[in-house]
């Protein structure tokens, strides 16, 4: 399996795809240092530059300050800006292509965070269509930038390429097998971060983890791409192999996880958000592995997003209470699972019950 062309067939485990390049523009101090009206140059700055590409017609544009706090948490939800620069105001804003696939942060940590996020396993697009973008950036910006170190950056981590890829990755066998701390020692020791649904310092709520380089100086962009292609495969194939050895020798735990998500999820009156994200995890995992039938895998991944606090206070168009979003979510569940078919249970075969098991069953 080529690292260029992944197996289309293993696009199941990898949500999304992302790379995201870190600039600062020469003269101007980094935000962390920068004095209002220098946050407000550089921002008029870069977004005069970003509205005038190609990619950007009919962009959104907007500062942070003329932003409500449930418009800053949907573009957390969307992966469309980190959690950090929704807490900022004044002399920061971003711009978000009509697609979605390529936004820029403007004054979060450095002055430019351009990034291009697509669905599936598709980093090299992801990387060229980013790679496209900065150069017609760079005709009209003046980069700091240094000829021994790269380009320089508010953390030190950043410095070279600026570069961050990462796949967002499912992974919920390895999570019942109790191998996944094995995989994220091993992906560490190889220079890649792991990290939760939203990033640094989050949890992998719905068994969904974050893969990144950790490294940006001192080698290519085209090397860091590779190289995370190449791992992410790995691990698509332990998922693999972890869902099928589970099949083997464990059938009838997998179908009671599935069985038991799918129950609550389709019958629940309450649910939480967390609690949603790992019984659809265990949905996503009953759909790939046959166990559930008549649901589109992107259904269930629009639930994993519609299902956040922000959405679903946009899908009823109020604000809600954290317990009137637990009530509105298990709703909005129900509805969207009510033509799905419950899961089968594997049969009933008494010769696979020790005679143990069976005495104990006729004392209940």
């Amino acid at each position: 399996m080529s690292a260029d062309n992944p197996n289309p067939a293993d696009q199941w485990v990898v949500i999304s795809s992302r790379v995201r390049l870190a600039r600062n523009l020469a003269g101007v101090p980094f935000p962390g240092w920068a004095k209002k009206p220098d946050r407000q140059k550089s921002l008029d700055i870069i977004r005069t530059a970003a509205c005038a590409l190609p990619e950007m017609r009919g962009a959104f544009v907007r500062s942070m300050d003329e932003l409500t706090a449930m418009e800053k948490q949907l573009l957390v939800e969307r992966h469309l800006i980190s959690r950090e620069h929704a807490a900022k105001t004044v002399g920061s804003g971003v711009v978000i292509s009509a697609s979605q696939v390529v936004s820029l942060m403007n004054n979060e940590e450095d002055h430019l965070r351009m990034q291009a996020l697509m669905p599936g396993f598709c980093l090299q697009e992801v990387w060229q269509i980013i790679d496209r973008v900065d150069p017609e950036l760079e005709e009209q910006l003046d980069y700091a930038f240094s000829p021994k170190l790269g380009y320089l950056t508010a953390c030190p981590t950043n410095v070279g390429t600026g570069m961050r890829a990462s796949t967002m990755v499912h992974l919920p066998a390895l999570v019942l097998a109790e191998q996944i701390n094995q995989i994220v020692q091993a992906v560490n020791k190889l220079g890649l971060a792991v990290r939760g649904l939203y990033g640094e310092g989050t949890e992998a709520s719905g068994n969904l983890f974050q893969i990144s380089n950790q490294t940006t100086l001192g080698e290519r962009e085209s090397d860091l791409i590779e190289r995370l292609t190449k791992i992410v495969i790995q691990i698509i194939e332990r998922e693999k192999n972890a869902r099928e050895v589970l099949m083997e020798r464990r059938p009838q735990m997998i179908h009671d996880q599935v069985g038991r998500a799918y129950g609550v999820l389709a019958n629940a009156c309450v649910q939480s958000s967390k609690e949603a994200m790992n019984l659809l995890s265990l949905v996503r995992l009953g759909l790939d592995l046959g166990l559930i039938r008549g649901l589109d895998p992107r259904r269930v991944d629009e639930m994993f997003l519609l299902t956040q606090p922000a959405h679903l206070q946009q899908h009823v168009n109020r604000k809600l209470s954290a317990e009137q979003r637990d009530i509105v979510r298990a709703s909005l569940l129900r509805d969207m699972l009510k033509d799905v078919d419950r899961p089968k249970p594997l049969p009933l075969c008494l010769s696979d019950l020790s005679e143990g098991e069976s005495d104990t069953g006729q004392n209940n």
